[in-house]
């Protein structure tokens, strides 16, 4: 035996080594005890990582209700040492090696073999975790041995001993299920008779436990040989069992998505498909019904849109009910013309509208309700407005991946903005996680437990029946409503997953959104660019550059698709809703000089304030096509005038021929040749005689 000398005002661990048997402990000899009283994602997260190293677990406490606390709000856990003393009665070897630790909050390593390996080499018949920190009676620190490296304070979120010894220890135990487990365990500890008759020690060094309470810039993830460990850097340390304790739920959560091995950067993502719930096969009557939440909170473009790639999700419509929250007046038009022809296609419909007035959050609250309260429903599907659902397959994919919680992740173009936050900072708000711009990028695909969720998830309606059934989810004195909402699902327990698994779509931006047109998407090019082409450029305009897709008619004229179908109907319709048509005579007064020597009747784009839209448009869509036609030429489309005129039989019905003051001119085509108008080849001559673009939504039509 070999002991430490101390003075009476400090004290020292004493090392004992007579008792500890020098043979290696067979992993046959060890058994994991964990108490759970209820089945969260937590607990599955740590039974799957104690499966993947073949640990063999017995849960306490199943079926119980728990009085010992809330474990987000420390302390409490002493139904755990009465389940413990009560579990340790009926084990009668004396080689048996307990390993008890907490389960929501942890998560295994590495495997039995090094456990034990490190158990031994600790030469103590009890080893219990360390932390930096000492709870809950900070009175109690002089008490503690002092130790040469490492850290000083116990903690009774896992620990390791021979049955026998844990008999012991916990013998004494009479307190009340919610009495601490850490200060019981922590007193038995300074009381140098118990520390020694026990043969208890610390894990100072972290080498089998590591508490992240205290000490998160010690860990990292360690990626190596196709494996994830955590690391201990500030004792090069590799912890066996990783345990969130106290205050950092979020901190295991992220651990949680790569250790053990679930994504390497062999390997990518291992558990991506694992336990699905595959819809391919099933009858239309069989699949799942959803809820669909809709909210429309603030004016928002391409609204039409939205409700577009809604009807085109491929999932029966007749096990899709929809909740529709409008808070806008704007929108009502938008929201009544998709339900006077499509409510019938769903198994029900209902509208808040804003005449009712009911507040977002209020809304929020009813959706959950209108899932709650219907059996058949099986699922929450909630999409704000701004989300533009590119990807058809979005909802059959996420029920597919069968979590209680998860998010499609939605990027903003050009931008490393996402609809989720990988971290959080100390008053609860954004902060960048060490993954979280690989993860957008898609540098690294998978399936990711974070903190915090907007605009678009799925939820089981299992989940709002029971974790989250609280009437006041989005309700707090403090906090945003969603922010509210992602704090209480992560306090119940239940994880929020973003998966990037496939490309979802993106968020708009409703920043600078002008609502005093008729079509108020044609402003958009500079906030959502995206979005805005996709509308409104003709689709085989890409082919123009790439391919050449451009028709010479006659010399110095080329034509070639520009626009789409709706964006000439939506140029038409603003123009005639604007009706400040011009004479058609020659003094104009919008003109400097006051005069026009072809007048024409028309409407100038800076009449309805189109100007620096259409510079942009000139020059992202017309100058490309100039500069390839003419190698060499460069231009700014820079332009005096640009309009859009109004050709009648009985008003204005032809233009006669001239030069424009121009390098080249654009006609735009915004109706269709042969229906609204007709085109000679006398016409096309004369337009030939200068460089001329003829760009139209489908190059088989012509211009005026």
């Amino acid at each position: 035996m070999i002991s430490a000398h101390h003075r009476s005002d400090k004290h020292t661990i004493t090392e004992l080594t007579a008792a500890v048997s020098p043979a290696l402990i067979g992993t046959g000899d060890l058994l994991v005890l964990t108490v759970a009283s209820q089945e969260t994602d937590g607990f599955r997260r740590f039974l799957r990582s104690a499966k993947h190293f073949n640990y063999t677990i017995k849960v306490l406490g199943g079926g119980e209700t728990w009085e010992g606390g809330d474990y987000m709000s420390p302390p409490g856990g002493g139904q755990k040492v009465r389940l413990l003393k009560s579990a340790l009665e009926d084990i009668q070897e004396e080689n048996k090696v307990i390993l008890f630790v907490d389960s929501y909050d942890v998560i295994f390593s590495s495997g039995p073999k090094e456990l034990l390996k490190k158990f031994q080499q600790a030469k103590h018949r009890v080893v219990f975790s360390a932390e930096t920190l000492i709870w809950p009676d900070r009175h109690l620190e002089d008490k503690h041995p002092h130790v040469r490296e490492g850290k000083r304070f116990l903690g009774a979120g896992g620990f390791i001993g021979y049955a026998p010894n844990l008999k012991k220890m916990v013998s004494d135990w009479s307190g009340a299920d919610s009495d601490s487990d850490q200060l019981y365990f922590t007193k038995i500890y300074i009381n140098p008779e118990k520390r020694k008759s026990i043969n208890i020690t610390l894990d100072s060094k972290c080498r089998l436990f590591q508490n992240l309470h205290g000490a998160l810039d010690e860990v990292v993830l360690k990626f190596e040989d196709g494996r994830v460990r955590a690391r201990n850097v500030l004792y090069d340390t590799l912890p066996v069992i990783i345990h969130g304790n106290g205050p950092t739920k979020l901190q295991i959560n992220y651990l949680g998505n790569y250790i053990p091995n679930l994504w390497t950067f062999e390997t990518g993502c291992t558990i991506c498909n694992e336990n699905l719930r595959p819809l391919s096969g099933l009858q239309e009557s069989e699949y799942p019904g959803v809820v669909i939440g809709i909210f429309i909170q603030q004016p928002t473009p391409f609204v039409t849109v939205f409700f577009e790639r809604l009807l085109n999700l491929k999932y029966p419509k007749n096990r899709i009910q929809l909740f529709i929250y409008n808070q806008e007046s704007h929108h009502e038009p938008h929201v009544r013309t998709f339900l006077e022809y499509h409510e019938s296609e769903y198994q029900g419909v209902k509208l808040i509208g804003p005449e009712e007035d009911i507040d977002p959050v209020t809304s929020r609250n009813i959706g959950f309700e209108m899932c709650r309260d219907n059996i058949d429903c099986e699922y929450f599907f909630s999409i704000d407005v701004d989300v533009v659902l590119k990807n058809e397959d979005t909802l059959r994919i996420l029920i597919e991946l069968n979590k209680p919680f998860i998010a499609p992740m939605m990027t903003k173009p050009g931008r490393l903005w996402t609809n989720f936050w990988g971290a959080l900072s100390a008053d609860g708000y954004y902060a960048r996680s060490e993954d979280y711009v690989d993860i957008v990028q898609g540098h690294r695909v998978g399936l990711w437990n974070v903190p915090y969720v907007s605009h678009i998830f799925l939820i089981k309606a299992d989940a709002l029946r029971t974790d989250l059934k609280d009437p006041d989810l989005f309700e707090s004195a403090t906090l945003d409503p969603d922010m509210a909402f992602c704090s209480k699902v992560r306090n119940k327990g239940v994880f929020m997953f973003v998966t990037n698994m496939h490309t979802y779509g993106r968020v708009l931006s409703t920043e600078n959104y002008q609502t005093n047109h008729l079509h108020n998407d044609l402003w958009q090019m500079f906030e959502n660019p995206v979005e805005w082409e996709e509308r409104y450029i003709h689709e085989n305009y890409s082919k123009v550059l790439k391919d050449a897709f451009i028709e010479t008619p006659c010399p110095d004229v080329y034509w070639f698709p520009v626009f789409t179908d709706v964006a000439c109907k939506h140029l038409i319709e603003e123009m005639e809703h604007f009706g400040q048509w011009s004479g058609g005579g020659n003094v104009d007064n919008r003109i400097q000089g006051g005069y026009e020597n072809v007048p024409t009747i028309d409407i100038h784009m800076n009449q309805i304030g189109y100007e620096k839209e259409w510079h942009k448009f000139l020059l992202d869509y017309v100058a490309p096509v100039t500069e390839q036609m003419y190698p060499g030429y460069y231009t700014r489309a820079q332009f005096d005038l640009a309009f859009v005129v109004r050709y009648k039989p009985d008003e204005q019905p032809a233009l006669r021929p001239h030069h424009d003051a121009s390098t080249f001119t654009i006609n735009i085509a915004l109706n269709q040749v042969g229906i609204d108008y007709q085109v000679s080849e006398n016409t096309l001559s004369r337009i030939s005689q200068r460089m001329h673009f003829c760009v139209d939504r489908d190059v088989t039509r012509a211009v005026e």
